[in-house]
């Protein structure tokens, strides 16, 4: 058996993923209409045989510990758990979480408790299917001290990822992070022919990777102000001849750091055949389980390529290419289109919108046109209003809306009086 437990890492402030991490952290911004990102990495443990994790946090970070609590529940009998491990100041460190190796090593003296050989760090903000066992196994075969998971990527990406060159057995001999262009033809590793061919050459680092337990120890205790992986511990690990090796994987994986990033990983799920496959009964991606009614539609609604989550309220003309969250209200005639709607966090009842006589109730109100948008939750969108991105947009910052790549995004709880146009 191997002994392995996780460390996820929650993040920082996510600027680039502003106005979602506003109000949350990243690890806790809705997907898929029904789950949030943080269940994304949690499932692939599960499936993994990884049930021990931790998940450090910092900043935002109330709704992604609600959701972990309501969520992530095991029996006695499996020793496994989704604990926090939330940023602290103490009498000997009064400094908040510096970087990702800085985390860790702030947090050594909860997880070092379990009884472990291996210590699998993960990013809370990624999307994509994995089997960790596989790769703690490859880990173990090269008895290695170090294993990063990597992906081939072409010229154009190679410059935003921590790049390293691998030798015919796995290991890596160097290490750069985000090299300049001109650099690239010394990087170039040997990859699998339908990759060259799409001129991925080069072997870019997921920021996935496995420890064993007395070289991350010994690598903290030896650089005590190094404060991340990918810059300072990687590219020490290797020099000091510790055996560092690759771990190839080939599969879906996109990293959610931009609102654009999140879009289209999105919208791509309404794909025929995704990329990211989210009816894969024998990996499911786990949640937090509601107790919410049917979606229900009314009027003659067209759906097409269409994820509606459950407990929505459907009166709208068309849905197109779009996905609907959990408690959404569509009024009467309105168009969804290339769009996110993340629903509402509760329900108001008939009694309540009929005291609110002269406000916009929850939801999307009658004969609204909504594309190229992700509404966040508990927004109350006016009747006729229209919301139209586009690549012509530029970068705006209002109270209630941000555009960001063309896409705009409706915030958190924000009010669209009747009649607006954004577009």
């Amino acid at each position: 058996m191997i002994k392995m437990i996780c460390l996820i890492l929650g993040g920082g402030a996510g600027s680039r993923l502003h106005p979602l991490t506003e109000k949350r952290s990243k690890p806790a911004v809705p997907i898929g209409g029904k789950y949030r990102l943080i269940d994304i990495p949690i499932s692939n443990c599960i499936h993994s045989g990884v049930k021990r994790m931790f998940v450090l946090t910092q900043y935002n970070s109330a709704s992604l510990n609600a959701h972990i609590k309501n969520s992530y529940n095991f029996d006695i009998f499996t020793r496994g758990f989704v604990d926090i491990l939330a940023a602290e100041q103490t009498p000997g460190n009064k400094d908040w979480f510096q970087g990702t190796a800085d985390a860790v090593r702030q947090s050594r003296k909860h997880y070092e408790r379990q009884d472990f050989d291996l210590l699998l760090i993960l990013s809370g903000d990624q999307l994509y299917q994995m089997d960790f066992e596989a790769m703690a196994q490859h880990h173990i075969e090269k008895n290695a001290d170090i294993t990063i998971a990597c992906l081939p990527v072409d010229e154009r990406d190679a410059t935003g990822f921590g790049i390293m060159k691998v030798d015919s057995d796995s290991y890596i001999p160097r290490f750069i992070e985000k090299p300049d262009t001109d650099e690239l033809p010394n990087w170039v590793s040997e990859v699998s022919p339908t990759n060259k061919k799409q001129g991925k050459n080069y072997l870019a680092s997921m920021g996935i990777y496995i420890f064993n337990r007395k070289a991350l120890n010994d690598l903290f205790d030896e650089h005590p102000d190094s404060t991340d992986f990918g810059k300072e511990i990687i590219p020490a690990a290797i020099e000091s001849g510790r055996k560092v090796v690759a771990y190839q994987y080939e599969g879906y994986w996109t990293d959610i750091g931009t609102i654009r990033s999140f879009f289209e990983a999105n919208i791509e799920l309404t794909d025929h055949i995704p990329a990211f496959n989210l009816f894969d009964s024998t990996h499911p991606i786990y949640t937090r389980g509601r107790m919410l009614p049917p979606a229900k539609f009314y009027g003659g609604t067209q759906l097409n390529r269409a994820l509606i989550a459950e407990g929505s309220i459907i009166h709208a003309r068309l849905i197109d290419g779009s996905i609907v969250g959990i408690r959404s209200r569509l009024g009467e005639n309105t168009v969804i289109k290339d769009s996110i709607v993340m629903g509402n966090d509760y329900y108001q009842t008939l009694e309540q919108i009929a005291a609110e006589e002269n406000s916009i109730p929850m939801g999307v109100g009658h004969y609204c046109h909504i594309e190229h948008a992700i509404l966040d939750k508990d927004c109350r969108i006016g009747n006729n209003v229209v919301i139209k991105g586009g690549d012509h947009l530029p970068d705006t910052e209002t109270a209630e809306y941000s555009i960001r790549d063309g896409v705009i995004v409706v915030k958190k709880g924000a009010v669209i009086e009747e009649g607006t146009r954004i577009m």
